[in-house]
Order: C-alpha cells, then structure tokens, then sequence
C-alpha cells in the first residue's frame, strides 16, 4: 500500500514554484465569479472583481508562456485548456507574436509589436494607448498565421493542438450565447475583451517613448527599452511592472523579478523609466498630459528626419 501511495505522489502534478498557488487561485476564482452572477444576477464588486481577474489572466497566460507552470506535460495541457477558456483566446499565439518576437527584438526595428512603427510615430499619449490594441492586431495576426503554417508542414501535431485551442475558445462562446445572449455578452464576452485589451495595450505602457535603438548601435549595452512600474501592481498580478528584469532573464520565475530588477537594473536605466506606480503614471501622462505638457514623457528616441518630398527631390537634380 506504501508503494502505491508513493507511486501516487510521484504521479501527481506539482507546481515549479509554490508562488504560482497565486496563479492557480486566480484562475478558479475567475469562472466562480461568472458562475455566482450567472445564477444569482449582477453585482458590481464581484463584476469589478471579475474584470480585475482577467488581467491576472492576461499576466498568467504571459508567466506560462515562458516558464510552464507544473512538472508534467498533461498538467500544464490543462493550464493552457484553462487559460484559453478563461481568456477567451488560444494560449499558444503568445509563442509566434511574443516570445520568438518581441523579446527577442526588444522594441527594435524588427520587432512586429513596437509601439512606434504606426503613422503616428513614436507617441506616448491617450489615444495612442487606445488605438495601440487595434494596431496590434493588424500585424500580429499575420505572423500568427506564418506561423501556424509552419507548424502546419513541420510540427502537425503542435498544429492541431493550437486548432484544439481555437476550438475550445469559439465553442465556449458559440455555447454561452445559446443558451443566453445577454448573459453571455455581459458575463464572459466582455469581461474577455476587456483583459485581452489590457493584454495587447500593456506593450505600450511599457515601451512608449522608451528607446527601441539596438545596443550594438552605441557601442554599450542598454537597458532602456522598457519601462518599470514598482509599487502595488506587482503583488497583485505577479511582477508584471518589473519588465527591464523580465526581458533579461525570460526564464526566470516572476517570483525572483523583484530582486532581479532592485539588484541589477533599477539604477542602470534612465530615471524616467522607473514609475513608482502603474494607476499614477497612467493618470499623469494620459489624463494630465492631455491637457498639460509638462505631464508628458519625452521620447528617448530621436525624431526620425522628414522624408523629403518627390517634388524637392526632383528639383535639386
């Protein structure tokens, strides 16, 4: 019976990091909520409760990404199953669009998701805060389906398994809408849409008007492509401020993310980067700096040079 219990142990799931209990907590609480209001109607802390969780989420989807949750395949197959219903998006588009892209490009030139790569150039304000999801979607998607393709032909079985996630995802809200469209919008629709808009908009409070020039371009490394934000905003969704240290140890457990950043780069970026917190910097420079310029950040970047026109061209010749 002793070896049986002991075979049983073995076989059972456990976290890499007992910090990531946070995790696990947060993705149950967050169908409970739906489900509570669901039978028993409306309630604005438990529905503001239930917005707050869907960037927890959005954190989760983005800590698994990197490092996966649990010793053992079919433990962290059911995180990703339980990340994509609760996100209400495949868990396994983080890979193409953000890992093999963005942290690896870190705000350059090639990176797909930079911030200052739209028409209005290199901006930091509200409406490019808001417009930035939408942008993103444009260029995101395409390398998605690149990628996809490529797994299509090399990896079929990864493929299917990402089909597997499209799948779930589409039947969940195909199934609440059936059975009420109102609840359904109200409840888990919206509430989805609302944390995959922090997903896509957090790029940009993170790297608007930092510096998105390669190192090797200055001749010493660099550590000013992102911006920090310290204070209560990374208790309560894992250390996502501390994104300085992130980009530089990927691998790392959140948990590790506040010594990382206090020991090795707090002081090796430009002040203006480090943001004592996330709700006062958005305040400052999207609400004050809207009306008041001496609440708005300044880009770290030089103002690319006017392209000339045909015409001025033509003339000098």
């Amino acid at each position: 019976m002793s070896r049986r219990l002991a075979r049983w142990i073995r076989r059972t799931p456990r976290l890499r990091h007992r910090r990531d209990g946070q995790s696990i907590a947060y993705l149950l609480a967050f169908p409970a909520l739906i489900l509570w209001q669901w039978n028993h109607g409306f309630s604005l802390p438990l529905y503001a409760l239930l917005l707050f969780l869907t960037l927890g989420v959005g954190v989760i989807h983005h800590n698994h990404t990197h490092l996966r949750m649990w010793h053992g395949r079919w433990a962290n197959r059911i995180t990703d199953v339980m990340i994509t219903l609760c996100q209400g998006h495949p868990a396994c588009v983080f890979w193409p669009t953000h890992v093999a892209n963005h942290h690896r490009h870190k705000h350059g030139e090639n990176d797909i998701a930079r911030t200052y790569q739209f028409d209005e150039g290199d901006t930091n304000t509200l409406s490019g805060y808001l417009l930035h999801p939408f942008q993103a979607i444009g260029v995101l998607y395409p390398s998605i389906f690149a990628w996809a393709g490529r797994l299509r032909r090399h990896r079929p079985a990864v493929w299917r398994y990402c089909l597997l996630q499209y799948a779930l995802w589409l039947g969940l809200w195909v199934t609440v809408l059936l059975i009420d469209i109102k609840k359904g919008m109200l409840f888990v629709i919206l509430p989805q849409l609302h944390g995959l808009h922090w997903l896509l908009a957090t790029n940009y409070l993170q790297h608007a008007h930092a510096d998105g020039r390669q190192d090797s371009r200055r001749g010493a490394p660099s550590y000013d492509f992102a911006r920090n934000f310290e204070g209560l905003v990374n208790p309560l969704l894992f250390n996502i401020g501390l994104h300085t240290a992130h980009h530089q140890h990927s691998r790392a457990h959140w948990s590790t993310l506040t010594r990382l950043h206090q020991q090795h780069y707090r002081d090796r970026v430009t002040p203006t980067l480090n943001e004592r917190g996330l709700l006062p910097y958005m305040f400052r420079v999207f609400v004050l700096g809207t009306f008041f310029p001496r609440y708005r950040s300044a880009p770290l970047m030089p103002a690319p040079e006017p392209a000339r026109k045909r015409g001025n061209i033509a003339s000098t010749l």
